[in-house]
């Protein structure tokens, strides 16, 4: 679904000069404990329900043999442990997933993002955030969640394949859910239409659905919301030395992401057949991933080039590592970066904090369509 497991982008640098230890402290919070929605698609339990299915269902690709959950499944954090994920064609999960014989798809191009946590998507440093001008994939091409889940349904990689053409993706699958009575059912039941089939509700029931998948109850969560036994020692430590050292700078509020977009020079996959340029006006841009759950959604960076967090952190001792980005593209703040691999186990502590185990990880038995849930995924 989102074009891209969860990446870090640690932009480690000194404080700039005349920052205060106040803004610092600032610059962290915990996440709400409630999503907010957009005012026409509010959250209702039969619209999490109906998004449920939909995203297992493997009826939305164009060959029925691909879901969401495909490249989005709990097991790994709602991403996927592979630096670039096989939609179309693909058979099996996570890094055993492979292309099918004969094979003329390519790889998605970029690394799949988690989706735990993405309704608070746009948050900043006060808490404030518009869930229909959220920002979305790596390259910030769309906004809103509502759009975001109807883009890999016209993607050729991701789910389309060769069934139809792009302009008419939506329209077909909507025709194929329209053909199922107990999606009908559903459909009505959940907007209160008898003909509630259609885009906009698809979009708006992946939506809801997506925003159900909540991880806001980390030590970091506790620990800010009051409990000081939250974090370990050497977590706090961490923290402190995140803050101090500037990555705070750019990974900051509750999703620890400013949502910017920064060019890094990481380097490209080779997998790929061209160099990944991100943002179209801002090349080799890319937007700040968020720091929570990266226990769970390895590889790290658009273009999953790095397995570990270690990796991540010696990576800026050596940024750019892409031919086609010079020193001077760089960000500013990667550019003032100072020994990034000192002290990096607490660094690492800390950002272990921000992972949440309690997510929903529920798998239905059975989707309307009465294909297998999740695709060809075994």
């Amino acid at each position: 679904m989102l074009g891209g497991s969860a990446t870090l982008f640690l932009l480690l640098y000194p404080v700039l000069e005349g920052q205060s230890q106040g803004r610092r402290q600032e610059a962290l919070s915990s996440l709400p404990q409630y999503v907010n929605a957009p005012s026409d698609n509010p959250l209702s339990a039969d619209r999490v329900a109906l998004g449920r299915l939909l995203f297992w269902d493997p009826i939305l690709s164009g060959n029925r043999d691909v879901a969401c959950a495909s490249c989005h499944h709990p097991r790994f954090g709602y991403a996927e442990n592979r630096d670039l994920s096989i939609g179309v064609n693909g058979v099996g999960l996570g890094e055993n997933r492979r292309f099918a014989s004969p094979n003329a798809i390519p790889f998605v191009k970029r690394n799949s993002q988690t989706l735990l946590n993405v309704g608070f998507n746009g948050i900043n440093r006060a808490g404030q955030y518009n869930p229909a001008a959220a920002p979305m994939f790596w390259d910030l091409r769309v906004t809103s969640l509502e759009t975001q889940a109807l883009e890999p349904i016209k993607a050729f990689e991701e789910m389309r394949g060769d069934a139809y053409p792009e302009d008419g993706a939506v329209a077909a699958v909507v025709a194929r859910l329209n053909a199922v009575p107990e999606y009908r059912a559903l459909f009505a039941k959940a907007f209160g239409d008898e003909n509630a089939v259609n885009g906009a509700n698809l979009g708006k029931a992946l939506a809801a659905f997506e925003r159900s998948l909540l991880a806001n109850n980390s030590p970091f969560d506790r620990y800010m919301a009051g409990d000081r036994n939250a974090m370990t020692a050497i977590q706090i430590q961490g923290m402190q030395r995140f803050q101090r050292i500037g990555c705070s700078n750019c990974h900051n509020g509750p999703m620890f992401s400013d949502y910017e977009s920064h060019v890094l020079g990481v380097p490209d996959n080779g997998k790929l057949p061209q160099s990944d340029r991100g943002i179209k006006d801002e090349p080799y841009a890319f937007r700040t991933a968020s720091l929570r759950n990266l226990a769970y959604t390895a590889p790290y960076m658009h273009s999953g080039a790095f397995q570990t967090l270690q990796e991540v952190l010696k990576f800026y001792d050596r940024a750019p590592q892409n031919p086609n980005v010079g020193r001077q593209q760089v960000d500013r703040r990667v550019r003032r970066l100072r020994d990034p691999d000192d002290e990096a186990s607490v660094l690492i502590a800390f950002l272990s904090a921000l992972n949440d185990d309690s997510f929903d990880k529920t798998i239905p038995s059975r989707v309307p369509s009465g294909l297998t849930p999740g695709g060809r995924i075994q």
